[in-house]
This record gives C-alpha cells, structure tokens and sequence, in this order.
C-alpha cells in the first residue's frame, strides 16, 4: 500500500520559552510567541540580539537548551521539508563548484524518498522556480561565477522549489542590487497569497513597518511582538536599540548600526 501522509495542521509556528547558549551564554533566553497560519512577519533587532539564532533553531542547525518550537502542532525533527531557509550570504561558501541547476534542485531533495532520483517533475519545478526568479539563463553557470544579487536569486529559487509552506530569510536585502530587492518583495507578495508562513530578519524598520504585517522585536530576549505601529515606538525602540535609534517626526526609523558587535 502507498504510504499514507498525515494531515497537517495550518502551518502556524509557536515558540515556547525558547532558549538557546553559546558556549554558556544565552543567545533567546525565555522567548515565547505565536506566528498565524499565513502572516508575513520580521525579525528586528540590534546585531548580537539573536535574529539568527532563531533560524537557525527552527531548521535544526542549532540545538534548544530549554523550550520547544511547534511547527503544524508538532516538534522539531518531524518536518523534512515544509520549512525552507535562505541563510545570510557571507554563511554560504560560493566557492563549492556547483552550477545554478545544482543548486536549485537541492530544493527537491526532502521530497523524495531515500535513493530515489530526480524525476521529470522535479526539473519541471526547479525550471520554474529559475524562471520565477528570472534566472534561467543562468543555468548552467557555475554558482560561484554571479553577483551577490544573482546568488541571492538562486537561493530564493531553491527555496521555491522545496514548495514551503514556511520560509525563513535572514537578511535577504542585505547587499543585493534594488532589482533583487524588488524580486523578493514581489516573490513574498506572491507567497503570500499562497498562505505560505513568511519570517525575515532584517535591519530595514522602515521596510519591516511597510511591508509586514507582524514585527518581532528581539534582544537576546523577547521585546515587543505584533503590528508595526504598535512596536515602533520611541520607548520600546529605545529599550532595543538604546541610542542608536532615532525616530524622526515624519515617522521614519533611523539605526546607527555602526561597528555592531557579530550578530547571533
């Protein structure tokens, strides 16, 4: 008989006083929130506040000292592929002599049984996710060959071909050409309306406030979580950011993110 899948609650993600060490130093200490089934949400914070730590937990690169992450109502380890992760960059060694294709087709690996191989609809997913992303004729070139706006391209296409129903980015917009800015948020919007779970950190508050619905605010700890316009306050960006954040009188943010310590 044909393995049966079980059903799957809507993909919400729940964090459960969640903590996570470095070497004896907590990184999330006690962080606990809830993401709704579909909403878009960014992950704020200074440098060093935890942004990746989180993650990095949720797809298991980094283990939990306390706490648990539900996703579909379930724990870590019992999702092979419904989360996708597009890392920072500079985590990436883009000298690893794999083509675009290569790459992207890495994206249908959790899908397929154990030494099955690559059928006809996995090429047919991974060619639409390179069209998707406007890359197709980048195919065949190795990864290490583009521009950082390019690489980002083929990452987000990877992800698009793991079919998501969650997806993390971890500043996406960091580094990348306006045109590849563009194709992200053009990529989220379409997500969107395909009800997939979207997290991403970024130092941008201004885009986080205009373009999601949702805002974590961290350092090392939960600090404020729901709508934009009720976390960007004076005082609670002042609890997070200390000095360096300056809120002019139009309503724009403004970060001094100068020599930040590393980012977790």
């Amino acid at each position: 008989m044909p393995e049966q899948t079980p059903p799957l609650e809507p993909a919400r993600l729940e964090f459960e006083n969640v903590t996570v060490a470095y070497n004896g130093r907590a990184a999330l200490s006690d962080v606990t929130f809830q993401v709704p089934h579909g909403a878009r949400v960014a992950v704020v914070g200074p440098n060093g506040a935890g942004k990746s730590t989180l993650f990095k937990t949720m797809v298991g690169l980094l283990p939990l000292r306390a706490g648990r992450v539900l996703i579909h109502c379930q724990p870590l380890g019992h999702h092979a592929d419904c989360v996708a992760y597009v890392p920072q960059r500079e985590e990436v060694d883009w000298r690893f002599p794999v083509t675009v294709a290569d790459v992207v087709m890495m994206g249908r690996y959790g899908r397929r049984r154990w030494l099955k191989r690559v059928d006809a609809h996995d090429h047919e997913i991974v060619a639409r996710s390179l069209e998707q992303m406007g890359i197709t004729p980048l195919a065949r070139r190795p990864i290490s060959e583009l521009s950082g706006g390019q690489q980002q391209r083929v990452f987000l296409a990877r992800a698009l071909a793991q079919e998501p129903h969650i997806l993390l980015m971890d500043e996406p917009f960091t580094g990348v050409d306006a045109a590849t800015q563009d194709a992200t948020l053009a990529l989220l919007d379409q997500l969107q309306t395909r009800e997939v779970t979207i997290m991403i950190s970024t130092h941008d508050l201004n885009l986080a406030a205009a373009r999601f619905e949702l805002v974590v605010l961290l350092n090392r700890r939960l600090l404020a979580y729901g709508p934009a316009k009720e976390i960007f306050t004076p005082q609670v960006l002042a609890e997070a950011f200390g000095s360096q954040a300056l809120v002019l009188p139009e309503g724009t943010v403004v970060v001094d993110h100068c020599c930040p310590p590393a980012d977790y």
